[in-house]
């Protein structure tokens, strides 16, 4: 059995398996085909508003909505080489997600960076709840 490790350490191995992308590259890869996927619970998305476009998925239900395969899932989701930008409030918990989904198969998986406030501060769009 090994050692136990740290959320620190777990962040920095599942980040290193893709690419994360800065909120213009978001930005641009949505306005190319990517979905955009806020898994902010409702409080957060209340307080701070909306990325208009992005599909809302509670953190439970992501893996259950965006596999291709199961009988849960978005009708967005497609095939496995779903190009899939994963937003949480601040880019930890949307890391685990982009892992989660790559272990899925969805191999295009990723996150931003900074998540929503990363996106605000951006200056990218940003519609009341």
């Amino acid at each position: 059995m090994s050692a136990p490790i740290g959320i620190d350490e777990l962040l920095e191995r599942v980040r290193v398996g893709y690419t994360r992308v800065d909120a213009r590259e978001a930005y641009a890869v949505s306005r190319a085909g990517a979905l955009l996927v806020d898994i902010r619970y409702q409080a957060l998305r209340e307080r701070d508003g909306l990325i208009p476009g992005a599909l809302l998925i509670e953190r439970n239900e992501l893996e259950w909505r965006l596999d291709p395969r199961g009988s849960h899932r978005l009708p967005e989701a497609t095939s496995h080489d779903l190009q899939v930008v994963v937003i949480c409030n601040e880019g930890y918990a949307s890391s685990l997600a982009a892992a989660s989904l790559h272990a899925l198969g969805l191999h295009r998986a990723t996150d931003l960076t900074g998540g929503f406030q990363a996106w605000k501060s951006a200056g990218l769009p940003v519609a009341p709840a």
